[in-house]
């Protein structure tokens, strides 16, 4: 493969006069600056309708867009909002504020929905096909429950009786056809965001999480392939055990997979996931891939994840299946956390490439396998993911002990890697020479979050796993964090590095 490097950014954080990033211009924009740094991929996370939280790992449905992803100005441009309706979702604040959201963007949408030709020959077609119907109807019944979880509503429409739900389509037929408008002007906007950025040379790497929210169209529509007891409830929630960074590990709540269920129809719910998120994206990232070899579980019941158990995965079937039908190229395995002999030979397996995290490497041990100087060449590494504090964060919260064997770490990866001495002696020159030996080392792919292209501290971080903050998934950046001079300096290194 053709080394080649590039920059992670959610579209959340996209520079926008709306409140959050959107599929407007500036996606466009963005692909534009792409290009200018001679970068070739675009890494985004989820892209889907988020919920309590606001995490995009937890979704109504792993199938959908965001409905905030809409851009105003799009609706604008096609005579679906005027002027002083799409004025109402004018925000500048430095974090996505979705309750304001909420408040405004859903208003916007039914009034767009109001004038929208519903006899357009795509969307005629896009429900005659019935592509986004068992999301629609899983959200008008969920707003006439008066937002309701799925396993609240009553019996008919929870186990999803065939009369029941024929009378409610009929009930609510124009409230159905307003949540299809949705996703299908979201998808549409999305398809001509990857028609330029292909264009232009960039492809996409998306995120597909592990797991599927429990209150979702996908548990509702498929729940005998879920460890769920006969009132829909689930025997087990999914989560990781203590480590370093969590006391407690983490509890995440999702429902876990009756992989049975799965084996007797061949895996192919997997399959077709898989092949979804790579018509949406060009490469995907299968996020906590060790638990496609054992995963973790918990009783429902449980404070915390201190004590759960370990469930084998039928992983070879499954990914022989996966083989047949999902070209091996396209898939990227976020191989962290607790890693033992058994997701390394799923890696093997599979030849997936998996994940190397610079922010990882410098803790003193000669064999640390993230230092830059071990990376092998069928990885993707990052200096940090969404989940990781800055590089410029990190390194002020360092302790001095941490400190000196983060910069003699670096230091010593650098008389490896490279022909000339660098500055490790200012927090400046370290971070910048953290990134550089990114973009030295063998991995096939490198991956900058775009935080730490402009050296952005604690302020900036996407996400603190464990924690429910009105900072996580919210962090925004403004048109002039967009230098040329950042621009500059990206394609200096890519040609430096032969990542062009």
């Amino acid at each position: 493969m053709k080394r080649k490097s590039g920059i992670l950014m959610p579209v959340f954080s996209l520079p926008s006069e709306y409140g959050i990033g959107g599929f407007g211009k500036e996606c466009y924009d963005f692909i534009d600056y792409l290009v200018e740094a001679g970068q070739s991929l675009w890494q985004v996370l989820p892209l889907v309708q988020t919920g309590y939280g606001n995490s995009p790992y937890s979704s109504v449905s792993s199938e959908s867009f965001s409905p905030y992803y809409i851009s105003p100005l799009k609706l604008l441009e096609k005579g679906l909002a005027t002027e002083e309706e799409i004025s109402f979702s004018l925000n500048a604040d430095k974090y996505v504020d979705y309750g304001f959201l909420y408040s405004v963007r859903y208003p916007l949408l039914r009034r767009a929905f109001a004038r929208f030709d519903k006899n357009s020959d795509g969307f005629k077609e896009c429900l005659a096909q019935k592509t986004y119907y068992d999301y629609a109807l899983f959200m008008a019944i969920k707003y006439a429950s008066g937002q309701k979880s799925f396993c609240d509503w009553e019996r008919g429409l929870k186990f999803r009786d065939k009369d029941y739900v024929a009378r409610f389509g009929e009930d609510y037929a124009d409230e159905i056809m307003f949540w299809q408008f949705v996703q299908y002007e979201a998808e549409s906007e999305w398809r001509e965001v990857k028609e330029y950025a292909h264009k232009n040379g960039i492809r996409i790497i998306g995120d597909m999480p592990l797991y599927v929210a429990f209150d979702s169209v996908d548990v509702w529509k498929s729940p005998e392939l879920y460890m769920l007891d006969e009132n829909l409830m689930p025997k087990k929630v999914a989560g990781v055990p203590p480590d370093y960074f969590q006391s407690e590990g983490q509890l995440w709540g999702n429902p876990v997979y009756d992989y049975e269920k799965h084996s007797e129809n061949g895996f192919s719910w997997w399959i077709n996931r898989l092949k979804r998120a790579l018509s949406v994206f060009d490469y995907v990232r299968i996020d906590h891939f060790r638990g496609l070899d054992r995963f973790y579980c918990v009783e429902p019941s449980a404070p915390d994840a201190r004590n759960g158990e370990w469930v084998k995965v039928p992983s070879e079937a499954l990914f022989s299946a996966v083989r047949k039908k999902i070209k091996k190229d396209a898939v990227i395995a976020e191989d962290l956390g607790i890693i033992d002999d058994g997701v390394r030979e799923l890696l093997k397996f599979t030849g997936y490439p998996g994940m190397k995290i610079l922010s990882f490497a410098f803790n003193g041990e000669s064999c640390n396998p993230y230092l830059p100087e071990l990376i092998e060449k069928n990885s993707v590494c990052y200096t940090g993911t969404h989940d990781n504090d800055t590089l410029k964060g990190l390194i002020g919260s360092f302790s001095d002990w941490d400190y000196n064997n983060f910069v003699n770490g670096v230091r010593k990866s650098a008389e490896i890697l490279f022909d000339e001495k660098k500055d490790t002696d200012t927090r400046e020159g370290l971070i910048e020479c953290v990134k550089e030996l990114g973009f030295a080392c063998a991995a096939d792919t490198f991956i900058l979050p775009f935080q730490d292209v402009l050296s952005k501290g604690s302020d900036y971080r996407i996400n603190e796993p464990g924690t429910v903050k009105l900072q996580n998934w919210a962090v925004r950046f403004d048109k002039s964090d967009f230098t040329k001079e950042s621009a500059t300096s990206l394609k200096n290194l890519a040609l430096k590095y032969e990542r062009i």
